[in-house]
């Protein structure tokens, strides 16, 4: 009876299961970013303007971070692959709803929805770290974490192009009928995962803040991406600006032509996991937020040289990327129970860090342009790189002052 009950909670990570993982990622991710492309569709057919569509957009976003702190937490509670099922239907319904949307306001509440239920991801790569072998861990998160960036940067090339061809409603039908594939493969192939939790939805809310009073490397590696993270959008934030100057003269759409550089960091995304498994991961971790550091210095002597700022590009996403996996192999190896919670605290405050990042970069722009961008992002690498190491020393001596 307990062997049976233990291969119920633990079930073999099978390379089915990865596949539909990382399919299942990828495809329920492009769900928040179809809309960014359409936006000006959008905004002709609901007879708006611009800054009004681009709400649109901002209340995705905002579903999302909903999501991750109001659901996410569910998965320690809830048996994972029903939660997930469930969360699928939401997903369908607020898809068709977007669709069949007569006004923008109408839109911006369906987009919220679209938000708050395409956290499966978050959910999925937690499911990760539970079902793989300690020693393959890193490598396994790699894997789904390049399917969740590949289908950030595909979502807004497809969404496009069907856009063009078809309308922007078409694209949200055809994201509701992968979403019904996504279902019956989930449904059919994905094992379950008992959840190990007792409590109630309160007490489990209010153990987030325990996470973060008692696991010194869960605040380590949530600062660590939230300054990651900071640094990666306020370089997205403003490079359009950069790319409508003189020097260029290229305009949005050359920006999203760089998004595409960003298929190197989703592709290498499997080898940082590889590696986090092989190397100790604070002496990793030095590596890629150095890697960050120096992309920001490849960009402040590259406000007039495209190749310069590609070269940056590919340095900052893989430091960014690399950086990102490290902590994830560092937090779900903390306490196996409450993965998904620690996956909560970790992604709010990658947002939040992201947040900032984008609002720095928008006020030093308008006095100090490119060069002002990237001394902020140089700041807030050398910051976070100060901390990684002080805090690294710190818990070395404190090791060495027990013995």
């Amino acid at each position: 009876m307990s062997t049976t009950a233990t291969q119920k909670q633990h079930p073999h990570l099978t390379t089915l299961t990865l596949w539909i993982m990382i399919i299942a990622t990828c495809l329920v991710v492009a769900n928040i970013y179809y809309s960014q492309p359409l936006l000006a569709d959008m905004a002709h057919t609901f007879k708006v303007n611009d800054k009004k569509a681009q709400q649109i957009s901002l209340f995705t976003q905002v579903g999302y971070a909903t999501g991750l702190l109001f659901i996410v937490p569910l998965a320690d509670m809830l048996k994972r692959k029903r939660l997930i099922l469930i969360d699928l239907v939401l997903v369908i319904i607020a898809l068709i709803g977007s669709a069949m949307a007569q006004s923008a306001v109408l839109m911006m509440i369906a987009g919220f929805l679209v938000g708050v239920s395409s956290v499966i991801p978050q959910l999925l790569i937690p499911m990760t770290a539970h079902l793989a072998k300690p020693h393959e861990r890193g490598k396994k998160i790699g894997f789904v974490m390049s399917g969740l960036l590949v289908g950030i940067l595909l979502s807004r090339v497809v969404s496009g192009f069907v856009g063009a061809h078809f309308g922007w409603r078409a694209m949200y039908y055809i994201a509701a009928g992968l979403m019904v594939l996504i279902w019956l493969m989930i449904f059919l192939f994905l094992p379950e995962v008992e959840p190990d939790y007792k409590g109630n939805y309160g007490k489990l809310m209010k153990s987030l803040v325990y996470l973060v009073k008692t696991q010194p490397k869960l605040r380590m590696a949530a600062f660590r991406g939230a300054l990651c993270f900071a640094c990666f959008s306020a370089f997205w934030t403003t490079l359009v600006f950069l790319l409508k100057q003189p020097q260029f003269n290229l305009g949005s759409s050359a920006a999203g032509m760089f998004g595409l550089v960003g298929v190197f960091g989703a592709l290498a995304a499997g080898l940082m996991g590889w590696l986090s498994d092989k190397m100790e991961a604070h002496t990793l971790s030095g590596y890629t937020l150095s890697l960050i550091l120096i992309s920001f210095i490849i960009f402040y002597f590259s406000g007039n040289s495209v190749a310069g700022l590609v070269i940056g590009v590919i340095v900052l996403d893989l430091g960014v990327q690399a950086t990102h996996i490290s902590n994830q192999s560092i937090i779900f190896a903390l306490i196996p129970e409450a993965r998904n919670r620690i996956n909560t605290v970790y992604m709010v405050s990658y947002f939040i860090g992201g947040a900032l990042g984008s609002f720095l970069a928008s006020q030093v722009w308008i006095t100090y342009q490119w060069s002002g961008v990237c001394v902020i992002g140089i700041i807030l690498s050398v910051i976070v790189l100060a901390v990684h190491v002080l805090s690294y020393k710190k818990a070395s001596a404190g090791v060495s002052d027990v013995r």
